[in-house]
């Protein structure tokens, strides 16, 4: 039994849901934990009761110190002070697990993860890191870090030292900006090889998270989760995606329709419960869909030329 933990507000149930049914059809045994960032959150997947759920409500859960920074915090921010914190909510909560894994509600897995964690396992280490693995031309380590806050594993004693000097750093400082080599709950990751040699292991590019920063440098084949960052729902037809990275024809067509196929469902099973859907994104605008498309010229070639919204 592998436990997992997201988190996101009643926004993003859409994601959320999607993730869910990815992790029904992928996964052999498993928890999957869901901290609601806020009340219509937990009371429509109260309503849902979906299998193999457990969900928390943030308001029963914050501490002093979050509720402090709180009011200083975009939503965004917060929930990325958040991040840290999700894992020791997990076992404070049911103090049989022993181990689990973050997860951004955006993730989407199209393989079983034994391989990841056996992998993990033979490592003896506490803390399990995944590399953003970018392809040159979007390498953003430099300003957004060299790994990616969205698959992380925390065993219960050993990776505690790990997790709480993170969740420590994200009370002090965690802002959607670049600032004295920081930059949200994720920069901070990025001496963790050095800072605990002994308790990080680094998930090898044998086993891939692909996002649209590297689609272009792995076979969507290899991957055994997609992140689909930049994806947003605009109403209950339409998805937009990020016009400024460029999918290969072969992944579009093979993961990310599948993956609007997954958020058509959520929406329908949202709809069914009474979830009002709520755009989280403007549609671009006729001049930012050409200006996209001229940046993209140059792949004309070897990429096909979409729309940046979609019907589904």
């Amino acid at each position: 039994m592998e436990h997992f933990v997201t988190l996101f507000d009643s926004l993003f149930l859409p994601q959320g849901v999607a993730l869910h049914r990815s992790m029904l059809r992928e996964l052999d045994a498993f928890t999957l934990w869901i901290i609601c960032v806020d009340r219509v959150a937990y009371d429509v997947l109260e309503g849902l009761n979906l299998p193999h759920v457990q969900i928390l409500d943030l308001a029963a859960l914050e501490t002093t110190e979050l509720l402090k920074v709180k009011p200083t915090r975009s939503k965004g921010e917060y929930c990325w002070t958040l991040t840290p914190h999700a894992p020791k909510f997990v076992f404070d909560a049911a103090p049989e697990v022993m181990r689990v894994t973050y997860l951004d509600a955006d993730l989407w897995f199209r393989a079983d993860t034994r391989p990841v964690f056996a992998e993990f396992d033979q490592s003896n280490k506490s803390v399990l890191i995944t590399d953003h693995l970018y392809a040159a031309e979007h390498d953003h380590s430099s300003m957004n870090g060299r790994f990616c806050v969205q698959f992380m594993t925390f065993r219960r004693d050993a990776g505690e030292e790990v997790r709480a000097w993170w969740q420590d750093r994200c009370i002090e400082w965690c802002f959607s900006r670049f600032e004295d080599g920081k930059f949200g709950d994720q920069k901070y990751l990025d001496d963790w090889p050095k800072r605990f040699s002994n308790q990080v292991h680094i998930l090898t590019d044998r086993y891939p998270v692909i996002g649209p920063w590297n689609s272009m440098r792995f076979p969507y084949s290899s991957a055994f989760a997609f992140h689909f960052h930049g994806v947003r729902v605009i109403d209950k037809n339409r998805i937009a995606i990020a016009d400024n990275y460029d999918i290969p024809e072969v992944t579009f067509r093979n993961v990310y329709r599948k993956y609007f196929v997954d958020l058509k469902g959520a929406l329908q099973t949202l709809d069914e419960a009474g979830y009002v859907v709520r755009s989280q994104s403007a549609i671009p605008s006729f001049y930012q869909s050409m200006l996209s498309r001229l940046r993209r010229l140059f792949w004309v070639l070897r990429v096909k030329l979409r729309r940046s919204v979609y019907s589904i």
